[in-house]
């Protein structure tokens, strides 16, 4: 296995960046500004929590984050009202480039704050988190300020199981992970799988690499951000930090279904594009589920079209927008 030492070398506890003054003069050395990215569906339990405490910790307290900024994909609950109310730049996804076609999905609005976010830096968190802190994003931003070769940092924590009972257990998340994501990496990556959590929702990287690799729309991004960037640029960019622990609602195994039907589908297609296998006949994209009804067991069917985004920086309203040249 290449790169046998880059779990040692790459993995940092949070506690070693916990001195966020430290952190501030870092970025100000490096002359970079920081933007924090949340993509929203229906977020409003949560939201209002999540931009508090990442506005009072880390723009008024310690001036580490430069702006939060809020790209929704159409909620019906009150979520951008409350993200508005409270400090954050929102936007909806669809009003962003409106001049290409429109899709939704998390990718989606990942790319379309790329647009938007004026950072140097990019830390994405998914916006459903409940014990949030702001080590989710300044444990992010650490080794990015603190090393040069590291342009990307993925989280990783305990996941405990929330259900719809309220109870939390233990153990029992990333489910999609060790099921689907760590075999495949086992089977064509190995290295990979020293990314203990490769499907977290909490990653930061430089504007340079996001800029440069594409977003599906939906479920694929971390699985193939991932693969992308170790494409381009090898293991020794990336980085992973312990967060200690996440809770959040998870899915139930009809959706996580779902959502590894989606990685599937965009994982076959990388190592295609990549020309490591030759795929002979028609993959389809629609993933075939049943559910008991009475009397009977009735099809589900879940359709999707696996539309990605380029580079943005292949669009010419972001090349106009960050005056990037043609040459």
């Amino acid at each position: 296995m290449k790169n046998r030492n880059w779990l040692r070398e790459n993995t940092f506890h949070h506690s070693k960046f916990k001195d966020i003054g430290q952190l501030v003069r870092k970025k100000d050395r490096k002359q970079v500004a920081i933007s924090l990215c949340l993509p929203t569906l229906n977020e409003e339990k949560t939201i209002a929590k999540q931009i508090v405490i990442m506005k009072s910790e880390l723009m008024t307290r310690y001036p580490l984050l430069d702006e939060i900024v809020v790209v929704d994909s159409g909620s019906t609950d009150n979520t951008c009202e409350v993200a508005a109310e409270y400090g954050a730049n929102v936007y909806a996804a669809n009003d962003i480039l409106p001049s290409l076609p429109v899709f939704k999905g998390k990718g989606e609005n990942l790319w379309k704050a790329l647009y938007v976010a004026k950072g140097d830096i990019i830390v994405y968190l998914d916006a459903d988190i409940t014990n949030i802190h702001h080590r989710f994003a300044y444990a992010l931003l650490g080794p990015l300020l603190t090393f040069d070769h590291i342009k990307y940092v993925k989280a990783f924590y305990d996941r405990p199981l929330a259900g719809d009972d309220q109870r939390v257990r233990p153990t029992g998340g990333g489910r999609v992970t060790e099921l689907v994501t760590r075999p495949m990496f086992s089977l064509f990556y190995p290295e990979l799988t020293q990314i203990l959590q490769p499907l977290s929702g909490e990653y930061a990287a430089c504007r340079e690499i996001l800029e440069a690799i594409p977003f599906p729309i939906g479920y694929g991004i971390e699985t193939s951000m991932i693969m992308d960037i170790y494409d381009k640029w090898g293991m020794d960019v990336m980085a992973q930090v312990d967060l200690d622990k996440r809770v959040h609602r998870n899915q139930d195994t009809k959706a996580l279904g779902k959502m590894a039907f989606v990685i599937m589908k965009t994982f076959l297609k990388r190592i295609e594009n990549y020309g490591m296998v030759e795929i002979r006949q028609n993959v389809y994209n629609e993933l075939i589920q049943y559910q008991k009804v009475p009397g009977h067991y009735q099809k589900d069917t879940f359709h999707i079209e696996g539309h990605e985004r380029p580079p943005i920086i292949e669009i010419p309203e972001y090349r106009l927008k960050y005056n990037i040249s043609d040459d």
